[in-house]
């Protein structure tokens, strides 16, 4: 009776453990095919549809200053770190050589002028001059011709001719000169006043460059920013283009990011971006948009482009840099630097423009500076007051 009962126990013992398993197969299946569902889900919501690099740094422009004329510096008035405005006076020149400088083409004008008024003044006498002999030069020959037409009879004697024909050959000498002198003295002033005379223009565009070294020994900032790099020291001479200091603005920062060439097949112009910078940690934010793609890769623009055509060749994806906007208000609440590593994560599900239609614009103040405008006036009041003062100088009673 033991033995007929246990059958019946073992094989339902048996039926179970595999209904059991078939159950826990099913149960990992489906697990299985959940967490696929999930991922797949994931991918084409949010990996699928986004490109991330860290290749990634936040740009934007460095004004470098350089001094535009020779001097010593006697005064730094600015250093690293500080804000300045445009057109703040940063690094004052001592000027003695630049005031000398001008004093000398001041007098350098006034030469010029004089010398143009002497060369209108010894061409008019040169004219009276001319008539007056070219009139005796008429009257002598007349008086040859009279002489010529009496001798027959003898009137006059052979000398008297002689004298007469000698004279006329003085006069005509003396004529040819006075022309000669003549022409040399038109051929400086001809068609010309002492204003614009080319003497004169020549001393005046040397005066206009002594008065513009002059009002450049007071350097002042191009562009609103924060100092960086100064290098000046007071006491020390500077040239033309030695390096002074650079301005960074940073209220106009862009991303430069760098993308393989294979993840850039959907990255357009226009498409939102979401940036990430090590210096606020990945808890803060940014939002900008694709601006556009460069013109070229990396190595293109670098000091020694590949050249593929000699010798082994390694093929290696290219990285190509791609512009992104910022936020101007995101930029005010959270300033950033120039430099700064990022992660870029560019959301391609977005429709953007073609590539060949980049949002790159050029900003109204970013690019421009007026500070410069304004050195050289005054310059021609100057100018004018040398000219005039030169123009007919007074005899000394």
């Amino acid at each position: 009776m033991t033995n007929t009962q246990t059958k019946p126990q073992r094989h339902f013992g048996f039926h179970q453990r595999r209904q059991h398993r078939g159950y826990r197969l099913l149960l990992v299946t489906a697990v299985a095919l959940l967490a696929g569902l999930i991922y797949l889900i994931y991918w084409w919501n949010f990996a699928g549809r986004f490109v991330v690099t860290n290749d990634a740094y936040i740009t934007g422009n460095l004004a470098p200053l350089k001094a535009q004329t020779s001097g010593t510096v006697v005064d730094v008035r600015v250093d690293n770190t500080q804000h300045v405005q445009q057109g703040d006076v940063l690094v004052r020149l001592d000027g003695l050589q630049a005031k000398v400088a001008l004093e000398r083409a001041e007098a350098n004008l006034a030469d010029s002028v004089r010398q143009i008024e002497t060369a209108f003044s010894q061409a008019d006498m040169l004219r009276q001059k001319l008539a007056s002999k070219e009139a005796t030069l008429n009257r002598s020959l007349k008086d040859l011709a009279r002489y010529r037409s009496v001798a027959g009879d003898g009137a006059v004697s052979a000398q008297q001719i002689e004298d007469s024909e000698f004279q006329v050959r003085e006069l005509e000498a003396d004529v040819r000169q006075i022309r000669a002198e003549l022409g040399g003295a038109e051929a400086l002033i001809q068609n010309t006043s002492s204003a614009d005379n080319p003497k004169v223009l020549q001393a005046v565009a040397a005066l206009k460059q002594a008065y513009l070294d002059n009002a450049r020994q007071q350097i002042v900032a191009p562009v609103s920013g924060f100092v960086a790099k100064r290098t000046i020291q007071p006491g020390e001479q500077v040239r033309p283009e030695t390096p002074l200091l650079a301005i960074v603005p940073l209220d106009y920062l862009w991303v430069e990011a760098n993308f393989l060439e294979n993840e850039l097949a959907d990255v357009q112009p226009g498409q939102p971006v979401e940036i990430t910078v090590d210096l606020y940690g990945s808890g803060m934010v940014y939002h900008g948009e694709v601006q556009g793609l460069g013109a070229g890769t990396g190595s293109v623009f670098g000091l020694l482009p590949p050249d593929n055509a000699t010798g082994n060749y390694i093929h290696i994806v290219e990285r190509v840099p791609v512009r992104i906007g910022l936020r101007a208000e995101e930029l005010k609440a959270n300033p950033l630097r120039p430099g700064l590593s990022a992660v870029v994560r560019i959301d391609t599900s977005h429709p953007g423009r073609s590539v060949l239609e980049p949002l790159t614009t050029t900003p109204a103040t970013a690019y421009k500076t007026e500070v410069y405008d304004h050195q050289l006036d005054g310059v021609e009041v100057l100018i004018q007051k040398v000219i005039d003062g030169n123009r007919q100088a007074k005899k000394p009673v």
